[in-house]
């Protein structure tokens, strides 16, 4: 089994929808996130994104990480160190 999981995504059963409770916008969110890294959606979109959207995209990702991880979650979280 590799290092990533997106099963959130797979057992969440309640609705998706922002804007109308915290805990709603986060379950939505991370529904949203999970869906958007599917490997099929992404393999049809970036061959479409222009050079600004992807540097856009990952400055957006890699300064919420900086804001809200420390430096050991990053390294265990995203780059999947240290375990």
């Amino acid at each position: 089994m590799g290092k990533h999981s997106h099963q959130f995504v797979e057992k969440y059963k309640g609705e998706v929808a922002f804007g109308l409770s915290r805990e709603l916008d986060e379950a939505s969110f991370k529904v949203f996130l999970q869906k958007f890294s599917d490997d099929r959606l992404l393999e049809a979109i970036c061959p479409r994104l222009t050079q600004e959207e992807i540097d856009r995209t990952v400055h957006l990702l890699t300064g919420l990480m900086r804001a809200h991880l420390k430096e050991e979650e990053y390294h265990q979280l995203f780059l999947k160190e240290l375990q």
